[in-house]
């Protein structure tokens, strides 16, 4: 069911937040192309809140602010259907309008087609118009229907934009206090048992069991701030991008300085990797999250053998970090994406990785997956744009 009441209009209007914008270039083009599509040599995409009608995209002529008793469209807000009129004066609804009658414009062909937002309010049209008679086929009627629908679909794309990043913003502010409120009070506690672990291997008689628990106790410390460190890092992706060169040769070399205690008895091979545009810091995240990954999941008294390739697919790169572990099973591919999950309790992780690696990799237009290695491993590949 849709509605065309004034403060409902008004009230949708303003969670989109157009009508303070500068006039956008997708919406221009939306209008261009309506234009085109019927052949007339102006249009313009309007939104009409309680008093006014903001013409907040136009082709043939410039926009501006009129109020609603001048506007033709407030008469199609409530219409089922739209309003196609070869001759606009002919029609006793628009002959006296002062867009139709001299006062303002002398419009004859007039056709106007309905915004009509997910909530079923009808917020303004896509109205496209000649000062000449003329008529619209069936195949242009149908198109400009199907093309005020995209008008809506911009609309709320931008929305849900902005929403997305005023919540990421807020998610990664809540991050970095939960962060720093837990790590402090962690820190401490984590000192203190080391001190006490120190004094039991000093101590004249030592106590298996207590130095044994004491150790547990660390361990769990060590782990809660890999994954207080792994959450904040989660919280942050998401951010603009710094579009810089990036040359993944050198951030695996990067990457190996920084996890040599890692790949201690590992052996890790390259081929020649690609240079792409991205965020350096994001990227390299990327790869050195899965080459930890192939680090730590080995066969019983295996050490771990570690194939890092690339593959020019013409328009995007494909990186490729085989190992020669476990695998995951078929079925456990896409959940190991979520937040949280892990396949193996018996390595430690935090189940934030693989999560904040697809984040980052989807906010550079590419997408990351795993298969199945030769010899049963796992692929842990991602694709970029070239």
């Amino acid at each position: 069911m849709t509605t065309s009441s004034p403060a409902a209009r008004a009230a949708e209007i303003e969670r989109y937040g157009v009508l303070a914008e500068p006039p956008r270039a997708d919406l221009m083009a939306i209008a261009e192309i309506a234009a085109g599509l019927a052949q007339t040599p102006k249009s313009t995409i309007n939104l009409i809140t309680d008093t006014e009608q903001h013409q907040v995209a136009t082709y043939g002529f410039t926009g501006g602010v009129s109020p609603c008793d001048d506007s033709m469209c407030v008469v199609a807000l409530g219409e089922p259907e739209p309003i196609v009129l070869a001759d606009a004066s002919l029609d006793v609804r628009f002959m006296d309008n002062p867009f139709v009658n001299g006062v303002i414009d002398e419009i004859k062909f007039y056709a106007t087609h309905q915004l009509t937002t997910p909530n079923g309010v009808v917020i303004g049209t896509l109205c496209v118009f000649d000062n000449v008679v003329r008529e619209l086929t069936d195949a242009q009627e149908h198109a400009l229907v199907g093309l005020a629908d995209r008008v809506v679909d911009l609309l709320e794309l931008e929305l849900r934009t902005r929403e997305l990043k005023r919540s990421n913003e807020q998610l990664a502010a809540f991050a970095g206090q939960v962060s720093h409120d837990l790590r402090n009070p962690l820190t401490a506690v984590s000192m203190a048992l080391k001190t006490i672990d120190d004094d039991i291997e000093a101590g004249p008689e030592r106590d298996d069991d207590l130095a044994f628990l004491i150790r547990r106790a660390i361990g769990g410390a060590d782990r809660m701030e890999l994954l207080i460190r792994d959450l904040l890092s989660f919280a942050r992706v998401g951010g603009e991008l710094r579009r810089l060169p990036v040359d993944f040769d050198a951030v695996l070399e990067d990457v190996r300085t920084d996890l040599a205690t890692a790949l201690v008895g590992a052996t890790l091979v390259a081929g020649d990797l690609p240079t792409v545009t991205g965020d350096p810091v994001q990227l390299r995240a990327v790869l050195q999250n899965l080459v930890a990954n192939a680090a730590k999941f080995t066969r019983p008294g295996e050490p771990a053998h570690i194939e890092v390739a690339a593959e020019d697919l013409g328009d995007r790169w494909r990186v490729e970090v085989r190992d020669c572990g476990p695998g995951v099973p078929a079925d456990q591919r896409e959940r190991v994406f979520l937040p949280l999950a892990r396949v193996d309790e018996s390595i430690d992780g935090s189940g934030i990785g693989l999560t904040t690696c697809r984040r980052i990799v989807e906010a550079h237009g590419g997408r990351i997956g795993l298969s199945e290695a030769p010899g049963g491993g796992t692929c842990a590949w991602f694709e970029l744009p070239a």
